[in-house]
């Protein structure tokens, strides 16, 4: 609008009047769409279910509803660790697959991969400002950061996982098992004896998100992909050589096998509890190069012995909410004994996003996200928000918990 027309009252009656016209156009379109379930009531909040969709963008039309539409309460007692007045917020959009989302207490930002495109992103907490952290990341997947603060890194092109030192050079904590080189390393979380502990499924073993096997390997059986195209030159391919295991880093250095791949195939995320007694690793899905059945699309537990051995294993939950299988990827536990897990529902509108579960495995809440959620994290300076890194995007939203353990 001029200035001479923001002058002339006629002008502005009549663009105010077309806006609200605009308006109630909207909101006759959204009744006429919720009213056969809202007769006789007020119209339902809108969600990511919603036709047309919620609008989670930073311009989108904000939530005035509390509880927020997609924070579901499936047991009365997820009301004690979800906040009420508060909203899910889309922190950032544009990615390829966002995975891994950790935090920094001490540098107060949160970190997390985009795999596809070979860097690591950074949201900074006092400005909400993003940039990219480090490029290349060698396709890095799950991070975490130590009770040092040092971050921790899975890479899938290199089959390895790495320290970042507080001096800015890098570690290599491990890349082989019994001379053979790793899958693709793809979560990890650290131990306060100082041991780390990660899960190798093959899900880097691909174009997409890594460099799939050299030619007659799991995953380029027929040698028709050229791992080389694309990375740096004098870059040797590897071969898929291990099964889908589970490792302890020892302090030491040394590298044991503690999950194996006849107990959880194609093992994902994981996480402990708040008191380290108990460890939950998620299978997730076949990955590529698989020959059997590949993961379950289930939560496993097992009791972690004062020596680190695991024992009585067994399954945590398989994920199936009303008939709908929500992939387990990522896990996290708040200071209740919580596991807050995300949610991959496919083509299930309504069911991807974050699963809540008691320590006894039973289902207390959901978060509904319009996008697959690839992973999640507690951060914020009192460790009470949830992040959520799902495909194209990274959310969050505040609890009323806090996360356990670091990163």
């Amino acid at each position: 609008m001029t200035r001479e027309e923001q002058r002339d009252p006629t002008v502005a009656i009549s663009r105010r009047t077309l806006v609200q016209g605009l308006a109630v156009g909207a909101g006759a379109a959204v009744t006429g769409i919720t009213g056969a379930r809202a007769q006789g009531g007020p119209a339902s909040p809108p969600t990511t279910v919603t036709s047309p969709p919620r609008d989670f963008s930073p311009r989108g039309a904000p939530t005035t509803y509390f509880w927020d539409p997609d924070i579901i309460a499936v047991d009365p007692s997820f009301n004690d660790i979800a906040q009420p007045n508060t909203s899910i917020k889309r922190l950032h959009t544009g990615l390829l697959w966002a995975e891994g989302p950790a935090w920094s207490s001490q540098g107060r930002y949160l970190l997390w991969s985009d795999i596809p495109n070979n860097r690591q992103m950074r949201w900074s907490e006092d400005d909400g400002h993003v940039s990219v952290f480090r490029a290349p990341s060698n396709n890095s997947n799950g991070n975490s950061f130590d009770f040092q603060g040092r971050q921790l890194s899975c890479e899938h092109l290199t089959r390895r996982v790495v320290r970042y030192e507080h001096d800015g050079t890098a570690t290599v904590l491990a890349d082989s098992y019994n001379g053979k080189r790793l899958n693709s390393p793809n979560d990890v979380v650290a131990h306060p004896d100082g041991s780390y502990w990660f899960t190798d499924p093959p899900y880097g073993g691909q174009l997409y998100e890594g460099e799939p096997d050299g030619a007659g390997g799991a995953s380029n059986s027929a040698g028709k992909l050229n791992p080389r195209i694309g990375q740096p030159a004098g870059f040797v391919p590897g071969k898929r050589e291990l099964p889908t295991n589970c490792y302890r880093i020892d302090p030491s250095g040394r590298l044991d096998l503690v999950v194996s791949e006849d107990q959880v195939p194609d093992p994902n995320g994981l996480c402990f509890s708040p008191d380290y007694k108990k460890l939950y690793v998620a299978s997730t899905g076949k990955g590529p190069g698989d020959t059997g059945p590949g993961g379950k699309g289930e939560i496993f537990v097992f009791d972690v012995g004062t020596d680190n051995k695991l024992s009585n294993v067994k399954r945590f939950s398989d994920c199936m909410i009303d008939g709908v299988k929500c992939g387990p990827d990522g896990l996290r536990c708040d200071v209740n004994g919580n596991v807050w897990s995300s949610s991959n529902a496919g083509r299930a509108v309504g069911y991807s996003g974050v699963t809540v579960w008691t320590p006894e495995g039973k289902l207390i809440g959901r978060i509904r996200l319009p996008e697959v959620c690839g992973n999640v994290c507690f951060g914020g300076p009192k460790r009470n928000r949830l992040f959520m890194a799902a495909s194209q995007s990274l959310y969050a939203v505040y609890t009323a918990t806090q996360g356990a353990g670091p990163g």
